[in-house]
């Protein structure tokens, strides 16, 4: 039961960093109507500055609030030098300029920081885990993650709801034309959101740099769980990339945790080990399929956001 509780808790706590990686994504993609795929690159990003700002300052803190800065300010710039271009063309066009994009990041990250590799180190406080049940620790910076993750979610519902801005945001979701039509400066706009995108993205990059090495393409596979997010919870909806989130993150940690001791009981245990890792990475896409069945537009579609 205890192990149950902890890989549990492992869920919630990848199920919030794919969060911050899709709510920009679902942002961008629910009011520009882009496919990015350069995403995870900022999420790349946000790691590297946050592992170069940690060593400059010899504070995790101050490194991680830097790297938020530095990689909404490289969203900003992305934005106005390549991603406007692409707006008015076709999802084909943002799928390859956007890639274009990626092997770009790759290639400055090889020859800004090296192909080695960095490593983020955490304060001595986040080291140490907490008895959260009897007999049950479990590592203090997980805990933070989930934490701190709750409150820039609740910061983000607040200004998409309760701001002009936010007023803005989604009705550019729901009507990107209108929205121009009345005044608005849509290139502003949208390099904002962009920006803002670029920032949770690095902000999620920076926040699993401690527990994975910093390295190239570090975003390319978690980009692809975001995606999954994205069109469970609805393109645009906040709301729905949160509970999304959560769903994909339980759902492929308790996965990977047991199936293969649960195919066990039936099967070899090298098949078993075999087969439930296949299984395992396949349960978030099984469950993509069955919420898109009986709801297309995912669980929240942008205008119930």
């Amino acid at each position: 039961m205890l192990y149950f509780i902890e890989q549990f808790l492992n869920g919630i706590q990848l199920g919030m960093l794919l969060f911050l990686l899709a709510a920009g994504l679902t942002l961008i993609f629910g009011i520009m109507d882009l496919v990015n795929l350069a995403h995870g690159s900022l999420y790349m990003i946000g790691a590297y500055f946050a592992a170069s700002f940690a060593q400059l300052t010899d504070s995790f803190v101050l490194g991680a609030i830097l790297a938020v800065l530095a990689t909404f300010a490289v969203g900003i710039v992305l934005e106005v030098v390549a991603i406007r271009r692409l707006y008015a063309r076709s999802h084909l066009d943002h799928v390859l300029g956007t890639f274009g994009l990626l092997l770009f990041f790759n290639e400055l990250v090889r020859l800004i920081w090296g192909p080695a590799g960095m490593t983020l180190s955490l304060p001595s406080e986040m080291l140490n885990a907490v008895e959260i049940l009897p007999g049950l620790f479990y590592p203090v910076y997980r805990l933070v993650i989930i934490g701190v993750t709750l409150a820039v979610a609740g910061l983000l519902y607040g200004l998409v709801m309760g701001t002009r801005l936010g007023m803005l945001i989604r009705a550019g979701a729901s009507n990107r034309e209108m929205v121009g039509a009345l005044g608005v400066n849509i290139k502003v706009l949208y390099t904002l959101i962009f920006g803002l995108g670029a920032a949770l993205a690095g902000f999620a990059g920076l926040m699993q740099a401690p527990i994975l090495t910093v390295q190239i393409g570090m975003g390319e596979n978690i980009l692809i769980a975001a995606f999954v997010v994205v069109t469970i919870g609805g393109i645009g909806s906040i709301r729905g990339a949160f509970v999304a989130a959560l769903l994909v993150g339980l759902v492929d940690t308790v996965g990977r945790a047991f199936v293969p001791d649960l195919l066990r009981v039936y099967l070899s245990a090298s098949a078993s080990a075999s087969l439930g890792r296949s299984l395992s990475s396949m349960m978030i896409y099984l469950v993509m399929a069955l919420v898109l069945i009986v709801r297309p537009e995912g669980l929240f579609p942008a205008a119930s956001k």
